[in-house]
C-alpha cells in the first residue's frame, strides 16, 4: 500500500486527489494532510482518512484541530508544510497554489520522496535547482497538470527517440478571440467563468490571461528537458487533446480524454500502474463534429509572450515574473487593479529587474520577497 502525504488537501487538486484515494482505499493510505484556512473541511478529511499528522496555515487553528483530535500531530505555517513533506510516506502530492509550494517540494526531494506535482510555480521559480536535486536523489517527479501528464504519457516508451516539438494545448480561457479593446472591459466575474475546467480562483485568472499556459511552457522545459523554442502552444477549445509530442520523423503522438483532473491525478498516484476510472469515458461519436486548433494571440494575451521571454532570458526572470503575477492576480481578485493591468505591470517589474544567475534557495526566496514588495507598491501607485 502506497503512503501519501497531501499538500493543499482542501483545494481543488487536493479534494479530487482524495476522491481518487477514496475509490482506491486498497491501494493508498493518507498519512499526512496540509491545508490553508478551510479548517472545517480539514476536520472532515481527518475523520475520514485518519492521517498521522496535519499542517494548517495559522497558529490559532492548531487549537481548533487539537480540540477535536487531541492525539493528532498538528503543525502550522511554512514549517508545518515542510514537516508534512518530510513525513513517513512514499509520495508527496503537492497541490499547493503559488510560490509556497517550492520549499516543501525541495524538502520532500531531500527526504527521498517521489513527487506528484500540481504546483507549477515550483519549477517556474526553481526549475534548475529542483530537477538537479531530484536527479541527485533519484526521485521521480510525476506531473499532475493535465497537459504535462499528457506529454509524460506520450513520451512513455519513446525516451530514446528525438523530440521535434512538444505541442502544449490550451483551451483559450473565457476570452478566446477577444480583442485588446474588449479585454479592457472585462470584469472579475467574467474572468472567473472558465469554459471547461473547474479550478481555484488564482489559476482561473491565470487561464484567462494565458499566464497559466506561460507557466506551463516553463514547467515543460524543466520536466522534459526541451528548449522553449521547441514548445508550441495550440489553442484547442474542446479540451479533448490534452497535449502531444512530435518526433523527428514528424509522427505525432497525442493523449486524449475528457476534461477530468482525476485522470492525471490517478496516473501520478498509481504510476507505473493505471487505476480504473468509473466516470463516463470519452465518447467519440458524441463529443462534437470536429477538434479545432488555433495559434494563440500573444500580442493580445501578452502574459504568454512574457513567459517565453522570461524563460529565454533565464536566471531569475521566471522567478520575478511569477512573483509579480501572483501579487497582481491577488490584487485583481480584490478588485484593486484592472484585468489589463496584470500584463502591463509584469512588464514594468521585469524591465526594472537586474537578472541573477546561479540561484540557490536563499537567493530565490529573497528575490521573490523583494519582487512581491515592489510589485504591490507599483500596482498601488506607491513608487
Amino acid at each position: 500500500m502506497k503512503k501519501i502525504g497531501i499538500l493543499g488537501s482542501t483545494g481543488s487538486i487536493g479534494t479530487q486527489s482524495l476522491q481518487v484515494i477514496r475509490g482506491n482505499s486498497d491501494k493508498f493510505q493518507v498519512t499526512a494532510l496540509g491545508c490553508g484556512k478551510n479548517i472545517e473541511l480539514l476536520k472532515a478529511q481527518i475523520l475520514e482518512f485518519q492521517p498521522e499528522m496535519v499542517a494548517v496555515e495559522r497558529e490559532a487553528d492548531v487549537k481548533l484541530i487539537k480540540a477535536d483530535f487531541p492525539k493528532l500531530k498538528v503543525f502550522w505555517g511554512d514549517e508545518g508544510l515542510i514537516n508534512i513533506a518530510k513525513s513517513e510516506c512514499n509520495m508527496v502530492l503537492n497541490g499547493l497554489m503559488g510560490m509556497k509550494g517550492l520549499s516543501p517540494t525541495m524538502a520532500a526531494i531531500e527526504a527521498g520522496k517521489d513527487i506528484a506535482l500540481a504546483n507549477k510555480e515550483t519549477l517556474v521559480a526553481g526549475g534548475s535547482l529542483v530537477m538537479e536535486k531530484a536527479r541527485e536523489k533519484g526521485v521521480k517527479i510525476l506531473p499532475i497538470d493535465s497537459e504535462h501528464s499528457a506529454i509524460f504519457q506520450c513520451l512513455e516508451g519513446n525516451q530514446n527517440r528525438k523530440i521535434k516539438r512538444i505541442l502544449l494545448t490550451c483551451s483559450g480561457g473565457p476570452f478566446r478571440n477577444f480583442t485588446k479593446d474588449e479585454l479592457e472591459k472585462v470584469t472579475l466575474q467574467d474572468a472567473l467563468k472558465h469554459p471547461k475546467w473547474n479550478m481555484g480562483k488564482k489559476i482561473t485568472i491565470d487561464s484567462a490571461t494565458l499566464m497559466n499556459k506561460g507557466l506551463e511552457v516553463i514547467e515543460a522545459k524543466w520536466l522534459f528537458d526541451v528548449e522553449p523554442k521547441d514548445i508550441e502552444v495550440l489553442v484547442h477549445p474542446q479540451s479533448i487533446v490534452h497535449s502531444a509530442v512530435e518526433y523527428e520523423d514528424n509522427s505525432v503522438i497525442a493523449q486524449l480524454g475528457i476534461p477530468d483532473m482525476q485522470i492525471p491525478i490517478s496516473l501520478a498516484l498509481g504510476y507505473p500502474n493505471r487505476i480504473k476510472n468509473n466516470d463516463a469515458p470519452l465518447d467519440f461519436f458524441n463529443m462534437g463534429k470536429e477538434l479545432t486548433f488555433e495559434k494563440p494571440d500573444m500580442d493580445t494575451f501578452r502574459c504568454l509572450k512574457i513567459a517565453y521571454e522570461a524563460i529565454n532570458e533565464g536566471g531569475s526572470y521566471p522567478l520575478v515574473m511569477n512573483g509579480a503575477n501572483e501579487v497582481l492576480v491577488d490584487l485583481f481578485l480584490k478588485e484593486k487593479i484592472e484585468f489589463k493591468d496584470i500584463s502591463l505591470l509584469i512588464d514594468k517589474v521585469l524591465e526594472k529587474h537586474k537578472v541573477h544567475y546561479n540561484l540557490d534557495m536563499d537567493s530565490i526566496l529573497e528575490i521573490d520577497r523583494e519582487t512581491r514588495e515592489y510589485t504591490e507598491k507599483l500596482a498601488l501607485g506607491q513608487v
